[in-house]
């Protein structure tokens, strides 16, 4: 027999910060986001070679002390990144009903992500066929990149795909995290997640209120990253831009609208799944989520913004708690549909770019590729290129294409993580009315006895 739900005491420190993110917001914090990108590219124009403002050298010295800020702001993000997806999930499994709910939830989660995740990659195959974005551009030699330096892996083939698997559970949870392995460390998070729900209440209950405390320091630490946001745009477009010039940066506009474009496809077939699986309108949504869609734009993290995304998608959208904070945290880190779309467009870019010929089974490899290493990967910002780094070379694409992809990636980074925050909000709100539907059907004994005279 399973114990009752354990109370959780979190809950006023997801509003608290969940109040402080929402004043960011009003404080247009989007807005000055735009104006940091903008003047950020002004800077690099002006000290970089377009302008010639500055000698190389020392337009090289001046961008590296401009991009500290942004190189912070990273840094605080990815540090706590880890003990807050960890604490969010397990609180949210705990705050569960029973074994059989999570059960039921857990697989419908799972299932609601990995099929929106492989259609916004084949959303992204499909437009970067049509479009061929890399015809565009012609480039004769690259500089190779810091990120080239990251040796390519190679993809599991059917003999070593029983030994992948396995990996997935992690045998030391300390070097997972150290390593940043998200997947191994979500994995870790569910099992001592379900441990607790079996668990005597009073003997998890130390666990739990640890757990709290935890995720209240992680998100006081958010907040103090929040406030290094326009600062660290700026620091990091100049740098780009004085590093690169403004003629490689308009070069690669066809393909920053082919991106985005398709990830505007892919958010309108969320609003699809919205409308039917939650049987509200689209614009209720966008209503009810047009903050936390602004911050995510803002900041390029979805575990940043998560205690907003909560909040909103409790408030705003009508999502119980038990399902709110089970599936969110989880989203944050496996649901990265618009990062699996970016991986697939940019790595056939590349190879259009380089008249690299991948082939069918190469398109099929590059997808799946993409789908698997997008999910379990840190939702912090500037994770696709090192994602994108480790899939290049198992196609044939060089490496050093990735120095063409970073000039403009700070844009799209904003872009697919509003994406991947979209597809969290949806997938609670689907998740919940079908967690709410099956709770309220008759079961077939109920049936059975219904129909008995």
């Amino acid at each position: 027999m399973f114990s009752l739900p354990i109370p959780i005491t979190t809950e006023p420190s997801i509003a608290r910060l969940a109040l402080r993110l929402s004043g960011l917001v009003r404080a247009r914090l989007w807005l000055q986001v735009l104006v940091a990108m903008a003047a950020g590219i002004a800077t690099g124009m002006a000290i970089g070679p377009t302008g010639g403002w500055l000698a190389p050298a020392t337009a090289e010295l001046v961008s590296n002390w401009l991009a500290m800020p942004g190189y912070l702001f990273l840094a605080l993000v990815q540090m706590i990144v880890i003990p807050l997806v960890v604490a969010s999930i397990i609180l949210g499994m705990t705050s569960s009903r029973d074994a059989q709910q999570l059960r039921t939830m857990g697989l419908s989660t799972g299932l609601f992500f990995l099929f929106t995740t492989v259609v916004a990659a084949l959303i992204g195959l499909v437009i970067a066929l049509t479009v061929q974005p890399g015809s565009f551009l012609q480039v004769a030699e690259l500089p190779s990149a810091v990120a080239s330096a990251n040796a390519p892996s190679a993809a599991p083939s059917l003999s070593t795909l029983p030994n992948q698997l396995v990996r997935i559970v992690p045998t030391n949870p300390l070097q997972a995290s150290v390593e940043q392995n998200m997947l191994q460390v979500v994995v870790f998070a569910i099992f001592v997640g379900v441990a607790l729900v079996t668990m005597d209440s009073k003997l998890a209950k130390p666990l739990v209120d640890l757990l709290g405390a935890v995720q209240e320091v992680s998100m006081v630490v958010v907040r103090w990253a929040m406030y290094l946001v326009p600062a660290a745009v700026f620091g990091l477009l100049t740098q780009l831009t004085a590093r690169m010039g403004l003629d490689a940066l308009l070069g690669m506009g066809v393909y920053v609208i082919t991106v985005i474009g398709a990830l505007l496809v892919a958010f309108a077939f969320l609003m699809a799944i919205y409308a039917v699986g939650r049987r509200r309108s689209p614009l209720s949504f966008l209503r009810g989520s047009r903050d936390v869609l602004l911050l995510a734009f803002s900041t390029s993290s979805s575990a940043a913004v998560m205690p907003l995304t909560i909040r909103t998608a409790e408030e705003s959208l009508g999502v119980r708690p038990g399902v709110s904070r089970f599936v969110i945290p989880l989203g944050t880190t496996i649901n990265m549909a618009g990062t699996a779309l970016y991986q697939v467009m940019a790595t056939l870019f590349l190879a259009q770019v380089y008249q690299v010929d991948v082939g069918l089974s190469g398109l099929l490899l590059v997808v799946v590729l993409a789908v698997g290493a997008s999910i379990g990967s840190p939702g912090t910002p500037g994770i696709g290129i090192v994602i994108l780094a480790m899939m290049l070379g198992t196609v044939g694409i060089p490496a050093e294409g990735i120095a063409l992809i970073i000039g403009v990636d700070r844009i799209l980074d904003m872009s697919r993580t509003t994406l991947n925050v979209a597809g969290d909000l949806v997938a609670a709100s689907v998740i919940d009315q079908r967690t709410s539907d099956s709770a309220l059907a008759p079961s077939p004994a109920q049936q059975l006895d219904a129909h008995t005279p």
